[in-house]
């Protein structure tokens, strides 16, 4: 049984999240939410789950590794500077960061790799997301993983080779991009689908989320697995052994 505590447990997840602990037959170390006392609760937990805002992830990486204790990452919108702050927090704990705790969704990513591998320059690659329309951010942190692991499968880095937000006379579409769109309403929890497409044939590879709960499943095999690992950066990956 380990001791799991929550980084953003007042919101839709952190219920989600609270429910899986106890499935899973963890115990709830304690949650907060903004102006909580994030190093009380690293200090009383085995490993930190956090799914609350960009702008605290610094501070709650300085908890995690001011108490040294392992901490998952699932807060999404991050920039290039988020990643920073996890490599260095990495120095000194155990840190997992990912754009998406289900395990379905990181399984889709390693065959979008292998697809992308294997399919030449002559198959266009597109990612299509939808979530709900309360959701603040775009591309989801889903995308771009997926996007990332194409990219990855393709040997080719995505930022220099990444194509959003099509609008008017953009003339024909660059050969090697990998192309991002994002659909948002009602309720949806989150559909993403990578299309590879060649002159004649379509290939789609789908994963459609239903509600939360997936995720934060997830979140707690990824807890439970990253607690004990020395200092580094881990990845879903990794949790499902691929």
């Amino acid at each position: 049984m380990a001791r799991i505590g929550i980084i953003g447990s007042a919101g839709r997840m952190g219920a989600a999240l609270a429910e899986a602990i106890a499935a899973a037959g963890h115990q709830l170390a304690g949650g907060v939410d903004k102006g909580g006392d994030v190093a009380a609760l690293a200090s009383s937990s085995d490993v930190l789950v956090d799914f609350s805002a960009s702008a605290a992830l610094e501070a709650n990486l300085d908890a995690a590794v001011a108490a040294g204790t392992p901490i998952v990452v699932g807060t999404t919108g991050l920039e290039e500077r988020h990643n920073w702050l996890c490599d260095a927090a990495a120095d000194h704990v155990a840190v997992l960061q990912t754009g998406n705790t289900s395990l379905g969704v990181n399984l889709l990513a390693h065959l979008v790799r292998e697809a992308a591998a294997r399919l030449g320059e002559d198959w266009d690659i597109e990612v299509v997301e939808t979530h709900h329309r309360m959701k603040v951010d775009a591309p989801s942190g889903t995308a771009l993983l997926l996007g990332e692991a194409a990219a990855q499968g393709r040997g080719i880095d995505l930022a220099a080779h990444s194509a959003r937000g099509r609008d008017g006379i953009t003339g024909a579409r660059r050969t090697g991009d990998i192309g991002f769109a994002s659909l948002r309403g009602g309720s949806v929890a989150g559909d993403h689908t990578v299309y590879f497409l060649a002159d004649n044939e379509r290939l789609a590879l789908s994963h459609l989320a239903e509600n939360r709960a997936i995720f934060a499943r997830g979140a707690v095999r990824a807890a439970g697995w990253l607690i004990g690992k020395p200092a580094g950066r881990y990845t879903m990956p990794q949790v499902l052994g691929l």
